[in-house]
C-alpha cells in the first residue's frame, strides 16, 4: 500500500503567526525552523513513499524548497490541515494512505507513524487513524497546568473497545481527581497530532459542514465523528521520548529543552 506524507504549514496561524519559520535551536547549537525539524521527523519514517510540505505560502515554499522538501501549493480556502491533505492528495492520486504529519509536531517520533499505518492497515473498518499517548504524572500535570493558565497545552481523547475513537477535547479528559507521581501512569491519553485517512474518507471531508463540536472545541478532528465516521485510535509507545507540539510561542523553550534531553 503506497503511503504519502503530508505537512501542513500555515503561516497565518490565529495563535501565532509565522509559526512555520520560527527556528529551534538543537542540542548541537543549531537553529533549524520549525517546518524544517517536522520535515525532517517525516523522512524518518520507514515505508513512506513520498513526503511534501502542502502550503499556500510563498514565504514557506521558497524556505522549505531551500532545504529539498517537495512542495505542493494548496489553496487559501483550506480551513484546516486536513482539508489541505484532502488538496494533495487530489493533486496527487494514488495513494493508499495519506499522512497528515502536522507542521507543529517536529517531536514525532518516526514509529508513531509507522504504527498509525500499520494499524489503519489492520483494521479495514476504519477509515481514519490516529496516535494516542498514554499520560505519565508529569505529563499529566502539564496538560493540567496549562488549562489552569488559560492556555491550550494539548489534546486529549477516549476511545472504547477497539480503540474506536468517542471524543477528544482541548479539556482534560477524562477526568479523574487522583494525584499521580511524575512516572505513575494515568487514564489520561494525550492525543498526538497525527492522521492517517483512506482516500474516500479524506476527499469527502472538505464537503462536509463545520459542526458544532468542531466549532466549540477547534479541533478538525471531531468533522469525522460528527459525521458518522469511525476513528481509530492507536496506542504509540514513547520509548523514553518526550512528546509536544509547538501551540503557542511559551512552547518554544519546552521544545528545545526537549530536543536537548533526546541529544
Amino acid at each position: 500500500m503506497s503511503v504519502l506524507i503530508a505537512i501542513p504549514a500555515r503561516y497565518a496561524s490565529t495563535r501565532y503567526p509565522g509559526k512555520p519559520l520560527v527556528a529551534l535551536r538543537g542540542p548541537d547549537g543549531e537553529a533549524k525552523t520549525l517546518i524544517r525539524r517536522s520535515w525532517e521527523a517525516a523522512m524518518a519514517v520507514k515505508g513512506a513513499d513520498r513526503v511534501v510540505v502542502a502550503t499556500d505560502d510563498d514565504r514557506i515554499r521558497d524556505h522549505a524548497e531551500g532545504f529539498g522538501a517537495e512542495v505542493v501549493m494548496t489553496s487559501v480556502s483550506c480551513r484546516n490541515g486536513t482539508e489541505r491533505c484532502a488538496e494533495v492528495a487530489a493533486k496527487l492520486p494514488g495513494h493508499d494512505i495519506v499522512v497528515n504529519l502536522q507542521g507543529d509536531a517536529p517531536l514525532t517520533p518516526a514509529w508513531f507513524v509507522e504504527d498509525l499505518v500499520a494499524g489503519l492497515r489492520a483494521d479495514p473498518e476504519a477509515e481514519i487513524a490516529t496516535p494516542v499517548l498514554r499520560c505519565d504524572g508529569a505529563a499529566l500535570n502539564g496538560l493540567l497546568a496549562d488549562r489552569r493558565a488559560g492556555r491550550v497545552g494539548g489534546t486529549t481523547a477516549v476511545f472504547g473497545t477497539g480503540g474506536r475513537g468517542l471524543y477528544f477535547s482541548k479539556e482534560v479528559i477524562p477526568y479523574t481527581g487522583q494525584t499521580y507521581a511524575d512516572d505513575a501512569a494515568t487514564p489520561v491519553f494525550h492525543h498526538v497530532g497525527v492522521y492517517a485517512y483512506r482516500p474516500d474518507a479524506l476527499a469527502a471531508y472538505p464537503g462536509w459542514d463545520i459542526g458544532p463540536l468542531e466549532t466549540l472545541e477547534g479541533l478538525e478532528q471531531l468533522r469525522f465523528l460528527e459525521n458518522g465516521r469511525r476513528i481509530l485510535c492507536v496506542e504509540v509507545e514513547a520509548r523514553g521520548r518526550e512528546f509536544w507540539e509547538l501551540n503557542n510561542p511559551e512552547d518554544v523553550p519546552r521544545i528545545e529543552a526537549m530536543l536537548a534531553r533526546a541529544g
